[in-house]
Order: structure tokens, then sequence, then C-alpha cells
């Protein structure tokens, strides 16, 4: 059914300082929750205009994956629809590691600091944007299961942290490719 009316996306529950996660239970805007869903939304975001200027379709996967990834956050763990909704697996973790594998065979780093931002690769200076918004996602992620004991967010740690290595070598692969 296609949305045509203004009331079918402005809801107003965000007017109080409330909001809904995925299973409709109500939380105030500043709760943790939704800290870490506007953070792997703004990783995406910054994933996709990256997209533009590198043209790397794992990027439109990864983008994917932080999807089902806040679907997953979202979700109470004691909720039904829990059980029905698609689960992290350690094969996207296994794809990023492989990806990262390849870089560093046709280009291996050099063992120094690098500034982020480049002086040579507009998409490597928009993968090193990217890179540090998935250190804070992981920081608040990792916050949010200390917080919320959700031990189910293991594999979704994991998959953060190696994403961020995966940016940091692809930042440098564009930096040192794009001369």
């Amino acid at each position: 059914m296609p949305i045509t009316e203004v009331n079918q996306i402005s809801t107003k529950t965000g007017d109080k300082g409330q909001s809904k996660n995925f299973v409709n239970e109500t939380f105030g805007k500043d709760d943790l929750l939704f800290e870490v869903l506007g953070t792997m939304d703004e990783l995406s975001s910054f994933i996709g205009l990256s997209y533009h200027y590198v043209k790397k379709e794992e990027l439109l996967i990864i983008q994917r994956t932080i999807q089902e990834i806040n679907t997953i956050v979202a979700t109470n763990p004691n909720h039904i629809l829990y059980k029905k909704i698609k689960k992290l697996t350690d094969e996207p973790i296994e794809q990023i590691e492989s990806n990262m594998a390849n870089l560093l065979n046709l280009c291996p780093l050099e063992p120094k600091f690098c500034l982020p931002g480049s002086d040579t690769s507009l998409g490597g200076a928009y993968i090193d944007v990217a890179r540090s918004i998935a250190r804070k996602a992981e920081r608040t992620l990792v916050r949010f299961v200390k917080e919320t004991q959700r031990t189910d967010l293991t594999t979704t740690m994991k998959y953060i942290n190696r994403l961020s290595d995966y940016l940091f070598v692809l930042a440098r692969y564009l930096n040192d490719n794009q001369k």
C-alpha cells in the first residue's frame, strides 16, 4: 500500500520525546537503543554516499547487513517476532575478511600512520569517514550490549569491528591506487 498521507510518516509520538522499537515498545528518544540505531543509520548512509565515489558492490551488501543488524537490535529478544527475524551469522564476517585479504594481496599496506581523508582519492576520504563512524557505532553497540546484557549481539559486535578494519584497508587501497 503506497504512502500518500503525512500521518503515515509522522506518528507524532516523537513530539513528546518518545519512539518505538521494531515490536512497538515505547522508549525515550534518548534511550541508548536509539543511539545505536541512529549511529548504524549514519554509518549506512555514509557507506551509501561512499558507494557513489567507490562503486564497490560489497558496500551495498554491507548496507543491507547493517539494516539487518538494526532489525535485530531494535527487536526485544523476548518478543515472539524475534524468533522470526533473520539473525546475523559468521558468513558476512567471513566475506568482509575475504574482501580485506583480497585488497591486502593487491596492495600490501606500509606500516605507517596515515592521516584520515585523502589527498589522492575522494572515495578513500569518504571511506575514511565511514570507518570513523563504524568505530563510533561499535563503541555505542558495545555500551548497549553491556547495559542491556544482550548476549545475542556478540556476532553483531564482531561484524562491526571487522567492518571498520575493512574500511581502513579499503581507504588505504583507494588512496594508494588513485594517484
